[in-house]
């Protein structure tokens, strides 16, 4: 984790899209491309010094974001809207920066956070869409709407969703949910929206499989409450396929120079 910016340096921040099916996750790993791995590159070009890059949560392979945050540190005479220009030149049409700015001092991407929220699309008609289909899960068939929102419902609040994460030996499981619902956008698409002050990893693909089931007639919305209890991954649906799954927006305190508020590691999904 990057301390204060290096003597000359700067803070700076962005929001930043992608769409993540060419790409490995964000995280950078050597020999395959990734957001971050590109970020990175790209900034260090167009800034001539070695650039670390902090997210606010980083995504799986496969899963897209529209409001990404990330920090990184640069000179303080370096313009800003050059630089955006730039980075979208170099970058597209997969990567976009959709704002960047200097951040208050101490802004880390992720450790201050206070909430994340991923939107997840379905489409539930019998006749898939190729234009939609990088982007939304298509199930082909009709669900129980009203199922799936009652579903949401054990969800809300602190609970150990060990049941709907993949393990990590000597993490905790527990997770905050603010809001978690289901939404018909009409002509056959179905959204749900969660918001947490962080999650782990493949929570929210793990939700969306099992609520499915509930759409789809093979678990009550009952019965959820038993499966989060449970606390076994074993007791949950199948993972959603990843790109269906989109990082919509982090929160962050309102006063620019108010403490951290985030809580535990922002996972991937």
């Amino acid at each position: 984790m990057p301390g204060p910016p290096a003597p000359g340096l700067r803070r700076a921040r962005a929001v930043v899209a992608y769409l993540g099916t060419p790409f490995h996750g964000f995280a950078p790993q050597p020999g395959v491309p990734t957001v971050g791995g590109s970020l990175a590159a790209a900034l260090q070009r167009a800034l001539s010094h070695p650039v670390e890059v902090v997210c606010a949560g980083r995504t799986d392979a496969g899963v897209h974001a529209w409001g990404q945050v990330v920090s990184f540190d640069a000179r303080p005479d370096a313009d800003l809207a050059r630089l955006q220009r730039s980075l979208n030149k170099m970058l597209a049409p997969t990567i976009s920066l959709r704002e960047v700015a200097w951040a208050p001092e101490g802004f880390d991407a992720r450790r201050w956070a206070i909430s994340r929220t991923y939107r997840y699309e379905l489409l539930c008609t019998s006749v898939p869409d190729p234009l939609s289909a990088p982007t939304v899960w298509h199930v082909g068939q009709p669900l129980d709407l009203r199922g799936m929102q009652q579903a949401c419902d054990p969800f809300l609040g602190e609970h150990d969703f060990s049941s709907f994460c993949h393990r990590a030996p000597g993490r905790p499981m527990a997770r905050r949910v603010l809001r978690a619902e289901w939404s018909d956008l009409g002509g056959g698409r179905l959204r749900f929206e969660v918001e947490a002050t962080s999650f782990c990893h493949q929570m929210v693909r793990s939700l969306v499989g099992t609520m499915v089931e509930v759409g789809r007639g093979r678990r009550r919305a009952g019965d959820m409450l038993g499966v989060l209890e449970a606390r076994n991954r074993a007791a949950a649906g199948p993972v959603a396929p990843p790109h269906g799954l989109c990082l919509w927006e982090v929160r962050y305190p309102a006063e620019p120079g108010a403490a951290p508020g985030g809580e535990g590691p922002a996972g991937t999904h």
